[in-house]
């Protein structure tokens, strides 16, 4: 009979190319950059930093299309009855055999890219409108100026809602699964079965054009927006 992958010898693979684990730490030093700006009234670093994770999001939804394989959201984004399926077994204990992200953490990244996508947006037209700087700030109706500057704000309780929820996850995959989710983000590689394929990697001159693609669209929407 067939003892199946858990019983094959483990090996160390790469699962995270570096471009995923970068635009993963970046995005929580200039997130944490964000809110203590905004606390301390620092507009214009507030400003930088909510322009840089823009043009990181824009890098991250192409990546997600074009990049390494356990980037694509094709490769990732399960149905919804899969992710639930996968939430009622949190509780039970098994061995990590997930190349990438699972069922249900597909969803969390794309919940976090659309609340960041969001809140970035919206700050970025938001500081022009009180800079009026943007050429929109002419014509957008008061009205619509003021539902984006809603949405800024409570996009960001939103997005903190997310992030707590996302630490928590992680907390309960290692006390409860025993999974190490963190530290792959960091090097890249986790122990698996011998029979787990090496997912594969994009290269790293496209991740450079990709991104010089984000930040070139960022800059079109702060000049315009």
């Amino acid at each position: 009979m067939d003892a199946g992958p858990h019983a094959s010898p483990a090996r160390r693979v790469q699962v995270w190319d570096l471009a995923v684990r970068l635009f993963h730490w970046l995005t929580v030093l200039l997130v944490a950059i964000a809110y203590i700006s905004q606390r301390m009234n620092w507009l214009q670093l507030h400003v930088r930093a909510g322009e840089t994770l823009l043009a990181l999001v824009l890098f991250r939804l192409l990546w997600g299309c074009f990049g390494s394989e356990t980037a694509r959201f094709a490769r990732f984004v399960a149905t919804p009855a899969a992710a639930w399926r996968h939430l009622r077994h949190l509780a039970r204990r098994e061995p990590d055999v997930q190349v990438g992200h699972n069922a249900a953490g597909g969803w969390m990244v794309l919940l976090l890219l659309a609340l960041l996508l969001v809140e970035t947006l919206s700050g970025l037209y938001d500081y022009n409108d009180i800079a009026d700087e943007g050429p929109l700030s002419e014509v957008v109706p008061a009205a619509v100026a003021n539902a984006i500057a809603a949405i800024h704000a409570y996009g960001w309780d939103a997005l903190a809602a997310a992030v707590v929820l996302h630490v928590c996850a992680i907390a309960v995959y290692a006390l409860v699964k025993r999974h190490n989710l963190l530290g792959p983000m960091v090097t890249g590689a986790k122990r698996l079965p011998a029979t787990v394929h090496a997912p594969r990697r994009a290269s790293f001159w496209l991740a450079a054009l990709l991104m010089a693609a984000a930040a070139l669209v960022t800059t079109l929407l702060a000049a315009y927006l």
